[in-house]
């Protein structure tokens, strides 16, 4: 059964203010699609009174996402308003966990300081010489892949190549690059998910990540500015007073954001066109339709499924009285889509129109700061890929990881063939 079919009995006879879409279990089975579906029909502004979160507002449609994330003087990104994600618990101290300050938790004026620092990675001529090294990467990972047997591609593919870059972009050291992984996937983990057992577990961890950026911070600020993320830290003037939680707040935040939406994403687009051949053929035909691909992959997967704000004040939105000190929660699954704006959502489709007009990436401010770079990786990758290979086939079902905030993959097997 397709995800977008999943649970659509339930959804459709759930009284409205039982509907909770936070609930994990329905990112673990893909089955989110036909809840938000029915908010988007019946309640686009939507209140759940109660869940493991503590109550909060769903904001489900395209237009009213936007309309939120671009309004930060009403609708606050702020953790000391709250939390940027709906689990207070993995950004707060309260109940054993970890406060992590970063810029995607702040307004302006402080966010745009912090958010220039480290801007110059990502400019265009970094990019650029970036290239080269993505590509070589990639093919000697894809040269090592076996033919005609099965092995999961978000072990042997997505995470190396996601780490890899990681380790690139941090100058961090390339043998050790795997611990790049497991602090990206215990950042936003929290008990029982089967990532970490306890918040004393996860706060250790962190704190020995905290440590060995901590070495390589006292390195670099030694030694002459370099073109890296630690570097770039340790010389911007603006950094120099950061307490060690703000300097690994500041950290994780590019780990996840360098790791999770494009490494996700090189897995949702397998799953991709293996549900749609036919856009394979088209892209293998015909190249120059890989940019197209890629958005639509990123469109289509949306590896981070929700943001969350704070109301600032009282406020009436679409027709729903939104109270100061609310959780209200951008679903940029639902968003994605969202019928009024994307024609046929569902599909995957190479050649839609408008293909990069998606919530992926965010809007406003806190846009994603790699989204460039996220979409070269994932443009060289299928163009390596399309290149060598007459079909990409999914083995089985996706391993899903238990998770409403990155909607991600534990595995996923697969079968080449030339």
């Amino acid at each position: 059964m397709r995800a977008e079919f999943v649970d659509a009995d339930i959804a459709r006879s759930l009284p409205l203010d039982q509907i909770d879409v936070s609930a994990p279990d329905l990112y673990v089975r893909d089955a989110a699609h036909a809840y938000f579906e029915r908010l988007r029909r019946e309640a686009p502004v939507h209140y759940c009174r109660e869940s493991a979160y503590g109550p909060y507002w769903s904001i489900t449609r395209f237009n009213d996402i936007v309309a939120v994330d671009t309004n930060h003087q009403v609708f606050s990104s702020d953790t000391s308003q709250g939390s940027f994600v709906l689990d207070d618990a993995v950004l707060n101290p309260v109940n054993g966990g970890i406060l992590l300050p970063n810029f995607l938790g702040m307004d302006p004026p402080k966010h745009d300081i912090h958010r220039k620092t480290v801007n110059p990675i990502v400019a265009p001529d970094n990019l650029e010489r970036l290239q080269a090294t993505i590509r070589e990467r990639t093919r000697r990972v894809l040269d090592s892949l076996p033919m005609g047997e099965t092995f999961d591609w978000v072990d042997r593919v997505s995470v190396e190549l996601t780490t890899m870059m990681l380790a690139t972009l941090f100058d961090f050291p390339f043998e050790e690059r795997r611990k790049l992984t497991r602090w990206s996937d215990i950042v936003t983990a929290s008990p029982g998910t089967g990532i970490i057992n306890s918040w004393e577990e996860r706060e250790q961890e962190l704190m020995e990540c905290a440590a060995f950026f901590t070495n390589l911070w006292n390195e670099r600020i030694k030694q002459p500015p370099r073109p890296d993320l630690i570097s770039m830290l340790a010389h911007s003037p603006n950094m120099q007073n950061m307490s060690q939680v703000e300097f690994l707040g500041t950290l994780v935040l590019l780990i996840v954001g360098g790791n999770d939406t494009t490494r996700n994403s090189m897995t949702g687009g397998v799953l991709a066109v293996d549900r749609y051949p036919e856009q394979f053929a088209k892209a293998k035909a015909n190249p120059a339709l890989i940019p197209n691909m890629v958005s639509e992959i990123i469109r289509w997967q949306t590896p981070i499924s929700h943001m969350r704000r704070t109301a600032l004040s009282d406020i009436e939105f679409q027709g729903q009285q939104i109270r100061k000190g609310d959780k209200v929660v951008m679903w940029y699954l639902s968003g994605n889509r969202d019928e009024d704006v994307i024609a046929n959502p569902f599909a995957f489709d190479i050649e839609r129109p408008r293909v990069r007009h998606h919530l992926s990436f965010g809007f406003g401010i806190h846009r994603c700061l790699g989204n460039r770079l996220a979409e070269m990786q994932l443009q060289i990758l299928w163009e390596e890929v399309l290149a060598r290979y007459a079909r990409v086939e999914v083995v089985g079902e996706p391993v899903r990881i238990p998770s409403n905030l990155i909607r991600g993959f534990a595995s996923l097997n697969v079968r080449l063939s030339a």
